[in-house]
């Protein structure tokens, strides 16, 4: 909570706490209190909730027309036809061609158009190559969904993007809902219905990079559904995350994304996701990503888009991959294994180095690996020589799991109240060694709610430990490295430590203005930089401290101001257009005397004149000297409207570039955690003798300026309060220059 010294901030900026449900596999879903305020708008008129599309009737349709259906050989509507029939007999749907020119298409009575139907359809799918023309008629038929195979749009460039933005503004004004264009079979693939247990739902834009997720099934696990949303003119990534997060079968969302069609619909269904506890993994192309704007302030240089993007994600807990191989291991843990009973991870290997080698790696990752008590060491020296270390890693040496000795080490770890993860490292296949260990993880398994892993590092595969023991246990956790083993570990316990009793900070965004936003407005100048001086009233429209100044245009009135305000004085220029002050030289800091703040007004000016800047006035303003200078700003990112960033301020912005950025809506937690993520956090608290710095007032600035760029959104295009000197605890933060500009 922030000291009392600072004041407290309202209400609607502390996130209360939504319980979430048990794992999906062990619940039924409740949406009520999802969906009951849905029609809400924060104080931008943004919705606060995403609304679930009703894809029922998508995925499980009654009855689907194929648009431009064939049966002539060798054409590829023909194939596609024909597996279009093959997926509406298993899923028990009446399939409809309609052709203009064909009777019957494989003996199946052909209809004209879609008009000529005998019964309102569900689902079209369209295998024409312009699907426009066909949407009115879709409209009029009532079609609920439709599915655009065709190419040659957005994905081509600014001629296929007209014709995509025609496309989906003739499907909103149809009342229908659309995947693609650009889209493929990916949804009417054949998912193998012998499996059971929590499912992977797939997400991708690129239908042959679910192919490595999709084959998962041959491993035994489970996939109930994968959305190939292609261009994405009108349903989105957005869509089936919300519809894929209230599936009780759903147990993880797996997802590959090339761009996000409108970030905030992304956090919302992502925010859905997170009150549910279902993990959505994603691979997000484009880390090399930079800005597509360079802002004039220091903090629209701090973050690219690529930041942003990875900041939002963590901040409603989707869980980032970068490789296909991570994106399937992952999702199969998350979807598959139960809540932990304990954060600590015991590495156990029949060889010492296997071990050392192991827990580096992973501790190097973050994973804790808690040295196991001396009566537990003692225990395991029972059946391990007494030689061999067992603090954690566990060398076993080897011979003790060719016998009665290795499930009996396995049970002893995995009964550790500290333990709620076992990884095993096979690093290659021995038999005599590695069949009986295998077998005895796999039983061990069984009998057992903590999460048992093991990495088989057999290149080949083939083994009958590998195929049959470990892939035929539904409860041990299967990799074939090191790094996904490690990945997806630290995400399974990250994940659940944030679904716990996660804060949704959309839950208490403001729906209304404050009175600082009424201030404020007043302030705005569109399409302008204000001033320095019109800067800070903006900060303390919002109860953000700023030192004590004063405007000035005469020498003699800046000597009466630094009498008032009090000596030492620093003076500025201040202008409405005057970004970078010091490299012009309209600075000038530590003045004591009446005579060094008449001759400091005379070369301001001077130089002002030269420099054909327009000034409103001289700044005579309190000299602040003992903190930490950071900087705290605000920008406009394409995808995601405002953002806040965070980080060191001062020289030492244009050097580190050490920042932390996340969207609002978010709560004193993440602020908090922003800080964490700064590689200079160590200067908050205090280096070689100097005192900690007021991290609750930094905070508590945080926070106000998220509130700031909620309330005004984009007619503030940003905000830079470089530097903000946060003082010794208990005596606050002070802004001590600033620059806005309006939209």
């Amino acid at each position: 909570m922030l000291g009392s010294t600072h004041g407290t901030l309202t209400s609607d900026l502390r996130a209360r706490v939504v319980a979430c449900g048990e794992h999906p596999r062990n619940a039924v879903h409740d949406t009520a209190e999802v969906t009951a305020s849905d029609g809400d708008l924060d104080v931008s008129g943004r919705p606060l909730y995403a609304p679930v599309p009703d894809l029922d009737r998508f995925f499980r349709p009654g009855s689907v027309a194929v648009v431009g259906a064939s049966d002539a050989e060798g054409r590829p509507r023909t194939g596609i036809t024909r597996q279009l029939i093959d997926w509406a007999e298993r899923v028990g749907a009446r399939l409809y061609p309609v052709h203009p020119t064909r009777d019957t298409v494989f003996g199946l009575t052909c209809y004209p158009s879609v008009r000529e139907l005998p019964e309102q359809v569900d689902l079209a799918v369209l295998l024409v190559g312009d699907p426009l023309p066909v949407v009115e008629e879709l409209a009029e038929a009532k079609v609920k969904f439709a599915v655009a195979f065709a190419s040659g749009y957005a994905e081509t460039g600014e001629q296929g993007a007209a014709a995509q933005t025609r496309l989906a503004a003739a499907v909103e004004r149809s009342g229908l809902r659309l995947l693609g264009p650009n889209t493929n079979l990916n949804a009417f693939e054949k998912f193998r219905d012998d499996l059971d247990g929590p499912a992977i739902a797939l997400i991708t834009q690129s239908g042959h990079q679910g192919r490595p997720v999709f084959t998962l099934q041959e491993l035994g696990v489970r996939l109930s559904h994968w959305a190939p949303t292609g261009n994405e003119a009108d349903l989105e990534t957005a869509d089936f995350i919300s519809y894929f997060a209230e599936r009780p079968e759903v147990g993880a969302i797996a997802c590959y994304v090339e761009g996000l069609k409108d970030g905030r619909s992304f956090l919302l269904a992502a925010d859905r996701a997170a009150r549910r506890g279902v993990p959505v993994v994603a691979v997000k192309v484009g880390r090399t990503e930079t800005g597509a704007r360079m802002a004039a302030s220091h903090t629209g240089k701090l973050t690219g888009a690529d930041q942003v993007v990875d900041a939002a994600m963590r901040q409603f807990g989707v869980i980032r991959v970068d490789g296909l191989d991570e994106l399937q291991d992952t999702s199969a843990l998350l979807a598959r294994a139960r809540k932990p009973l304990a954060d600590g991870v015991v590495v156990y290997s029949i060889s010492g180095g296997t071990g050392a080698h192991f827990s580096d790696l992973a501790t190097a990752a973050g994973l804790e690996l808690p040295e196991l008590s001396a009566a537990k060491q003692a225990e395991l020296h029972t059946w391990i020589p007494e030689y061999l270390s067992v603090a954690n890693p566990v060398d076993n040496g080897g011979h003790p799991v060719g016998d009665w000795r290795g499930r009996k080490i396995i049970d002893a770890l995995l009964a550790d109240p500290a333990v709620g993860v076992l990884i095993c490292p096979i690093t290659g296949p021995f038999p005599p060694m590695s069949d009986k260990l295998a077998q005895d993880l796999a039983d061990a398994a069984e009998a057992t709610d903590k999460l048992v892993c093991v990495v088989w590092g057999s290149p080949v595969g083939t083994e009958t430990a590998y195929r049959e023991t470990l892939l035929g246990s539904s409860r041990v956790a299967t990799f074939r490295t090191f790094a996904n083993c490690i990945t997806a570990v630290r995400a399974y316990l990250d994940h659940h430590r944030f679904a716990t009793g996660y804060l949704s900070p959309f839950d208490e965004a403001p729906r209304t203005p404050s009175p600082s936003f009424r201030k404020a407005q007043a302030l705005m100048r569109p399409g302008k930089q204000l001033s320095e001086h019109a800067a800070k009233q903006l900060l303390r429209a919002y109860g953000i401290r700023v030192p004590r100044e004063q405007l000035v245009t005469s020498a003699a009135a800046a000597v009466r101001a630094a009498g008032l305000v009090g000596y030492p004085v620093v003076m500025k220029a201040s202008g409405t257009q005057l970004a970078h002050k010091t490299e012009l030289g309209l600075v000038k800091v530590g003045l004591t005397s009446a005579s060094q703040v008449r001759d400091a007004y005379r070369d301001l000016t001077d130089i002002a004149r030269y420099e054909n800047v327009d000034l409103d006035g001289i700044l005579v303003c309190q000299m602040v000297e003992r903190g930490v200078e950071m900087v705290v700003g605000v920008t406009q990112d394409a995808l995601f409207g405002p953002t806040v960033t965070v980080g060191l301020g001062g020289v030492l912005v244009e050097v580190l570039h050490d920042s932390a950025v996340r969207v609002p809506p978010f709560g004193e937690d993440q602020a908090r955690a922003m800080l964490g993520e700064l590689r200079g956090r160590a200067l908050l608290d205090g280096i070689r003798g100097g005192p900690p710095v007021d991290v609750d007032a930094l905070v508590e600035v945080v926070l106000r300026v998220q509130r700031m760029a909620l309330e005004l959104g984009d007619e503030l295009s940003e905000l830079d309060i470089n530097p903000l000197m946060v003082l010794p605890r208990g005596q606050g933060a002070v802004a001590l220059d600033a620059l806005a500009v309006c939209r």
